[in-house]
């Protein structure tokens, strides 16, 4: 079938990204799907700072690629041997998908099954099988995804149902933004009640980790970014205090509310200046939990002897530790309960006609979290 689709030939493009056009807006062929896989309409796609990592050259891709790994649709059509999912069930889709058999799926850890990602490193499906071309030359898939067209062929594994009067718009944010966010101090951290945390990052992954720590009891909740216009948003969430990155008096700040410093500080931009601030927020026995990407050549130090002898502990959180099947109907339930109140973190509706633009809104901090529409409207 005939799909339009956002497709990046070239990473490494200069902003302004509205001018450099990283994402061409073109007709391509899909097949299937076939056996084991299903074909799901995009209604809604979100943007996130792992797309503009990508645009900006930070992590390689197999190219050209259909961009986009956060999003919802529908269920239009399911190759032979599928039998969880049939036409017309709304879904979230989502990165995390695991064979279900490897060790890692069996310690119910399938962010780090390798079987998923080795295929999908090399821009196919889980299978090794790849469905887009355009004019008989290949286009491969981003995440086993691909979620900037109007129809994605994936993997069952991927796909997770969801009620169908949750809106696509908001349902999309699921797919990544919630489960890293949320899941980085639900699973990775378990932030225990009364436990004091610093999210440093206020982006659409920090405020669904603050929102997390406000659900889980946290009693200290401090957000920390480089524009004061998140902050109101971060209050009205759950933040209890907020300060700016660039403070000079930010650590004294911290140790003023808290002592000793805060139990867990979750890093949650990839930036190096983030990652060098955030051991000095931790109390001794404290934990920073690094949840943004940088750049895949990126290293940062640490003070070792602090490390040793104040027992910090410093921990990846990949996609919020999580079990897609177990964690996003659980997000969906606190959201229609209006504990995490997910839509208010979508800033704008774009059109394909607007991505380029909008990349150039979320590298300014500007925007939370933008939404594509593949289809002009839901």
């Amino acid at each position: 079938m005939k799909i339009t689709a956002a497709v990046m030939y070239e990473q490494g493009l200069p902003r302004p990204f509205e001018q450099s056009q990283p994402f061409r807006i073109e007709e391509v062929d899909l097949e299937g799907p076939g056996a084991g896989e299903v074909l799901v309409e995009i209604r809604a796609a979100g943007l996130c700072h792992s797309d503009l990592s990508q645009v900006k050259g930070l992590r390689k891709r197999q190219l050209p690629v259909v961009g986009g790994h956060e999003a919802a649709g529908i269920v239009r059509e399911t190759g032979a041997g599928v039998t969880n999912l049939k036409e017309g069930d709304h879904v979230v889709m989502t990165v995390v998908s695991g064979c279900g058999v490897c060790a890692h799926c069996q310690r119910n850890r399938p962010a780090l099954c390798q079987s998923v990602t080795v295929p999908r490193n090399k821009g196919l499906l889980a299978n090794g099988q790849r469905r887009l071309s355009r004019k008989g030359a290949p286009i491969y898939h981003y995440s086993g995804i691909s979620g900037f067209a109007e129809y994605a062929v994936t993997m069952p594994a991927s796909l997770v149902k969801i009620d169908t009067q949750v809106p696509l718009d908001v349902a999309a944010l699921f797919g990544c933004a919630v489960v890293t966010g949320a899941g980085s101090v639900l699973n990775t951290a378990q932030v225990p009640s009364g436990a004091s945390v610093a999210i440093i990052g206020l982006g659409g992954i920090g405020l669904n980790g603050l929102m997390a720590a406000r659900i889980a009891g946290a009693q200290t909740i401090i957000g920390i970014d480089m524009r004061d216009d998140k902050f109101p948003i971060a209050r009205e969430l759950g933040a209890t205090h907020t300060f700016r990155a660039d403070d000079p008096e930010l650590v004294k700040k911290v140790f003023g509310l808290t002592g000793e410093g805060v139990d867990f500080a979750f890093e949650m931009s990839g930036a190096a200046a983030a990652m060098k601030s955030a051991p000095d927020l931790i109390r001794p026995g404290g934990e920073v939990i690094c949840v943004g990407l940088g750049g895949s050549d990126a290293r940062f130090d640490f003070a070792h002897t602090r490390l040793v002898t104040q027992e910090h502990s410093i921990r990846g959180s990949f996609m919020g530790s999580c079990v897609p099947q177990r964690d996003i109907p659980h997000y969906m339930k606190l959201f229609t309960e209006g504990q995490l109140p997910v839509d208010r973190l979508r800033s704008s509706a774009i059109g394909f006609e607007q991505l380029n633009a909008s990349l150039d809104r979320l590298d300014s901090g500007e925007v939370i979290r933008q939404v594509l529409l593949p289809h002009g409207t839901l």
